[in-house]
């Protein structure tokens, strides 16, 4: 019996290490990683810098979309800090006010806050002599849509953006996702006409500018927005991309417009129409079998398999291609 136990014990312990090493080997990338405190009016944001092996040829800021995401979004964001060290690019990312010792609450911001913010980093970065800021490329997903273009416009330093599932208008984004996640979880016409109604309902209240006890008065919803939540929506729901894209075309700067054809948040029709109509050859449109995060349709759809991979594999969780396609769009932005 012991010595079945003593087997037990040595089979578990290498199945133990095994998963250890994989772990390991998954999570290890070609780039330094620190933190630093980046000081913005008001308080700070903590960030990191993810520096190639080699000199660096520029600099690529990031932009986060929605929610509370920290600086690596819980490590997901290292394999794109990969691709672009790769290129020869490091890379700063911070946790958004409110999250991970950042300062401040992201849900009290609206889209020109956040892009005073971005613009705030971008003053620091460039105080900072281990930074290379020669070249500037803003990395931005999903609400950075609405972020990126009034940066753009703004700075004279922006040498090429990185677009990745954008939107373009708010409520026009709000009415595809909901259909989309109709559709895509079957709902039978009584559910489809349940949740129109109380979109159409929210609509009505935001246009009013109700506060938030008469929007829990009226939803329908099991699971309604908070406080804050419901003031952030009401500060950006009439967000719209189009004015900014026309005052940053006539600056010319390279654009990568990076889309899933699996994307159930956006409706990348058309914002890849809007995109090519408003700055020509100056984007570059790139379709992935993506989901919204330029993930795998199948990681993104199944928790258990997109925990997996995150743990062991997380460059696998992005589409094929994807990280090329960035890696080399940065290669041809820099110069030699």
């Amino acid at each position: 019996m012991r010595r079945k136990i003593a087997t037990v014990a040595v089979v578990l312990l290498a199945v133990a290490l095994s998963i250890g090493t994989l772990m390991v080997v998954g999570n290890t990338y070609r780039f330094a990683e620190r933190r630093v405190t980046v000081p913005v009016p008001g308080g700070t944001l903590e960030a990191v810098v993810a520096h190639p092996e080699g000199a660096a040829r520029g600099l690529v800021v990031f932009v986060h979309g929605d929610g509370p995401v920290d600086a690596t979004q819980d490590g997901l964001d290292r394999p794109w800090f990969e691709a672009a060290a790769d290129a020869g690019f490091t890379t700063l990312s911070w946790s958004k006010p409110g999250v991970d010792g950042s300062t401040g609450n992201w849900l009290r911001q609206d889209m020109q806050e956040r892009a005073a913010e971005v613009a705030h980093v971008l003053d620091w970065a460039a105080t900072q002599p281990k930074l290379a800021t020669d070249t500037i490329v803003l990395w931005g997903a999903s609400q950075a849509g609405w972020v990126l273009p009034k940066v753009v416009r703004s700075r004279p330093d922006i040498d090429a953006i990185v677009a990745v599932s954008p939107a373009v208008n708010w409520l026009r984004q709000g009415r595809f996702n909901l259909t989309a996640e109709l559709d895509h979880h079957g709902a039978d016409e009584h559910e489809r006409r349940t949740a129109i109604e109380d979109s159409d309902r929210t609509r009505e209240l935001l246009e009013s500018g109700a506060d938030h006890d008469r929007y829990l008065a009226r939803t329908t919803d099991p699971e309604p927005m908070s406080a804050d939540r419901w003031g952030f929506v009401l500060r950006n729901f009439r967000a719209d991309a189009t004015a900014d894209l026309r005052a940053m075309a006539g600056r010319h700067v390279p654009v990568l417009l990076t889309l899933g054809t699996a994307d159930r948040n956006v409706d990348v029709a058309e914002t890849e129409s809007a995109y090519r109509r408003i700055l020509g050859g100056d984007v570059t449109v790139a379709m992935f079998d993506a989901a919204h995060s330029m993930a795998r349709p199948a990681v993104e759809d199944s928790g258990t398999l997109g925990l997996l991979t995150a743990v062991f594999r997380p460059r696998a969780l992005l589409a094929p291609g994807v990280l090329d396609t960035y890696r080399d769009f940065l290669d041809d932005t820099a110069p030699n």
